[in-house]
Parts: C-alpha cells; structure tokens; sequence
C-alpha cells in the first residue's frame, strides 16, 4: 500500500500531465473525483483500466526493489482491489473467514502484478482474474474443509450448491438427487457422492449444545452402550483356550454355535447319540468357563 511518506498522487486532469511523486511526468488518465489511489470509489471500470496502464507503463520504467517500485506496485494493488473483493462474492466466502479470503486474494493479485506484460494488449483484469481465483480456491481446498476430499469433490460441491439455490428458487422445492442430475447432466451418483462429500466442509464439537440446555450435548444423542462388546472380549479371549481343544470338540463347538445345528442333528453328523452330544458339549463348556475365569 501507499508509504506514508510518499506523496499521494493528485487528481488527473483530462487537460494536463500529473506527477506520481516518483520525478517523471506520467500520462493524462480521465479519472474524475480520483484523490488518491485508495479513493476509487468515483471511478468506472473504463477508469481503473485506464489508469491501471499508466501506472504498468510507469512501473516498467522504474527498476525493481527500489522505493518508487514499491510505490506504483502498492498503488496499482490499491486500485483493483475490487477485482479481490469481486472474486470473494463469486465464490461466496462466508462472513466469518471474509477478511482472510480478501487477504488470500490480495495475494494472488499482487502475483497477477508481478507477472502482466503490458506489451501483450491484454486487459489486466482479465489476466488477473484467474490468478485471484486460483488462489482463494486453492485456500478453501487446505483450510476451509474439515474433512480433507478430493479436489474433484469440493469443485463439485460448489456446483451443486449453486444448482440447488436455482432449482429450489425457480421450482419451490428443494431439488432432489434426480433433478441436481439432470440440471447438471450428471449421474445421479455422482450427484450423491458429491453431496455426501459436502458433509466435510464443516465439523461441530461433540461438546455443543444440542438444545437451548447447555448440559444437553450432541455427544448425549450419538452412540449407545452395545452388549455385543462384552462378546467380542470374549470371543477374543477364547481363541487359544479353543486352539487347545480337540479336533473333535473342536468340531462339535463349530456344528453347535457357527453352523447353529440341533443336537440331534450333531448326533447324526457325528454318528453319536443326541445324549452324546448333550454331554460332551457340557462337559467342553464347563472346561471352558473355568479356563475363562482363570
């Protein structure tokens, strides 16, 4: 931005050459109402363009990394900033990270600076204007998303975010996975990944408040005890007590509990009788509970 100690460039005059502050005479620009470069409020874009060249033209003439450099880079920062501000409403920066996305892009802006040949007839909005972008994007893909997805998914939740806005404008309703396809042309599950993937752009804390009492947390509402863990435990601690059983008891405990067999089916398995049967499993069991329990 401007230093302070520079002299602020004064208003042109469609009649007569203005000075910079640099030492050299620098082109009539018709820009009314301008004060300094920070003032842009009076300017059209026909003006920023205009003056935007005079100042490329100047900062072609003046070596790199000296004060005047500075200078007339700070300045030309100043007058597009709008084309930052623009690039942050086309991508819909929320309130919150606002200023930061206006910061990413500044950045990107100067970058745009840095590298614009005047000599190559270009509008520098329009060369900028990718670079702005290019970074802001690139700053919602790393900082942005809670859950880390494919670059592919967080362009295509962008996509659908704005279609269902249209669709649910234009027909009344919120859009349904068939309609954001078509609207699209696009698979419906495609559709669906995509909107399964803006489920990571934001997170909350299991410690939110759920409700206006603050000691009922969305923790409260996820999750149940399961019985079924004691069992895995369980299971877990039975397998080398079962690996030191026999085959055949190995065998009658599979047909019983995994093949979930009558005892009379085992029996004629096996070629034994139902009472057999009946008393080599309690006889197996028995052993293993007292193992178990150990």
């Amino acid at each position: 931005m401007p230093q302070a100690d520079s002299p602020a460039i004064q208003r042109p005059d469609v009649t007569e050459r203005h000075t910079t502050g640099l030492g050299d005479a620098a082109p009539a620009v018709d820009a009314p109402g301008l004060r300094s470069l920070s003032d842009t409020g009076g300017l059209t874009a026909a003006d920023i363009r205009e003056l935007s060249k005079s100042l490329f033209a100047r900062l072609g003439e003046l070596e790199e990394g000296t004060h005047e450099y500075a200078y007339v880079r700070n300045n030309l920062v100043e007058l597009n900033l709008n084309l930052v501000h623009y690039a942050a409403r086309r991508l819909r920066a929320r309130p919150d990270s606002y200023e930061d996305v206006v910061q990413v892009g500044t950045i990107g802006l100067i970058k745009a600076i840095d590298r614009f040949d005047l000599c190559r007839g270009a509008e520098f909005t329009s060369f900028a204007l990718p670079t702005v972008l290019g970074e802001i994007k690139r700053f919602f893909r790393d900082t942005t998303w809670a859950v880390h997805v494919p670059r592919r998914l967080q362009e295509l939740s962008q996509h659908l975010d704005r279609a269902n806005t249209r669709l649910e404008q234009a027909n009344g309703h919120a859009p349904t996975v068939a309609e954001l396809a078509a609207h699209l042309g696009l698979d419906e599950d495609e559709v669906a990944e995509g909107l399964t993937a803006s489920n990571g752009c934001t997170a909350a804390s299991l410690d939110w408040s759920a409700d206006t009492d603050a000691d009922d947390t969305l923790a409260d509402h996820i999750g149940c005890h399961d019985p079924e863990l004691a069992k895995a435990e369980n299971l877990q601690a039975l397998k080398p007590l079962i690996s030191d059983l026999s085959r055949r008891e190995r065998t009658l405990l599979a047909l019983r509990f995994v093949d979930e067999m009558t005892q009379a089916e085992i029996g004629r398995e096996l070629g034994v009788s139902q009472m057999q049967v009946s008393r080599l499993l309690t006889r197996v069991l028995d052993r293993l509970r007292a193992r178990l329990g150990e």
